[in-house]
């Protein structure tokens, strides 16, 4: 199947949290009866940790055998463990220890109290990545990738103007300097992100209007960030009313960009 890039525009961040949930849980109940085990990328932020605790709340939650489901972040803050702002740890508290996940599937990016230096975390994740690919690959099949969209176009913790974003070689990069706090973290590279079958972008808020309008219209990929995102199926944006204010028309058409109940 060809790479398809959606927009799909919900009423507000509650609309928008649930029906991404409940497509979430169609999907992956779809691909572990296909191929007996799924693997999601989980993004940080408000609308992350917002879809998970829709999936949470979702009376289908359990129709998912979370046992088959493997777990990965696209970035983390440098925080000891169990810190409040890790994105790993606002994902347990939102879903991930309310399911009967298997362990060894759960992959978190090393925290700041383990006893290891920032750049030796960022090999470790990625000899994780290698080690969980198949044969003749460089990393796993990634079936869903989230992430969430900065006022400035940034993904995972890839910034405008900063080298991260220009990665090609790394699978995993150490981030310092962040313009967001705290100023060390861990990325996935776009490589990576790129490499999922499926990225699911979650956009809301007037505050990404902006961001929203420049990622569609072809921005530059150092500029913004997101504008670099291609699945290789599916690049879905899913966005409430207020993010998609800046979105121009004519960017919304058939075939590239249109807001729609999107099929299943």
């Amino acid at each position: 199947m060809s790479n398809e890039r959606r927009v799909i525009v919900h009423p507000d961040k509650a609309a928008l949290a649930a029906a991404v949930a409940a497509r979430f849980i169609t999907k992956v109940v779809d691909l572990v009866d296909e191929f007996d085990e799924a693997s999601v990328v989980l993004t940080g932020g408000t609308m992350g940790s917002a879809v998970l605790e829709a999936v949470n709340a979702n009376p289908a939650r359990d129709s998912i055998d979370w046992s088959r489901i493997n777990v990965w972040w696209g970035d983390e803050r440098w925080l000891p463990k169990g810190d409040p702002e890790r994105n790993e740890t606002q994902a347990r508290a939102a879903l991930l220890d309310h399911v009967a996940l298997d362990p060894a599937r759960v992959h978190a990016f090393a925290a700041s109290d383990e006893g290891i230096e920032l750049d030796d975390a960022a090999a470790r994740y990625a000899r994780e990545i290698a080690d969980h690919a198949p044969a003749n690959a460089s990393m796993p099949h990634f079936d869903v990738t989230f992430l969430g969209v900065g006022p400035d176009g940034h993904i995972a913790s890839l910034f405008p103007e900063r080298s991260g974003i220009r990665e090609k070689e790394l699978t995993v990069i150490p981030v310092r300097n962040s313009p967001k706090p705290p100023p060390e973290r861990l990325s996935l590279t776009l490589p990576v992100i790129n490499s999922s079958a499926r990225v699911w972008l979650v956009v809301a808020g007037a505050d990404k209007a902006a961001a929203l309008g420049l990622i569609l219209a072809g921005a530059s990929i150092n500029e913004v960030p997101a504008a670099g995102v291609e699945g290789r199926r599916k690049t879905l944006f899913f966005v409430d009313a207020e993010a998609a204010q800046q979105v121009p028309e004519d960017l919304i058409v058939p075939g590239q960009f249109w807001t729609s109940a999107d099929d299943k």
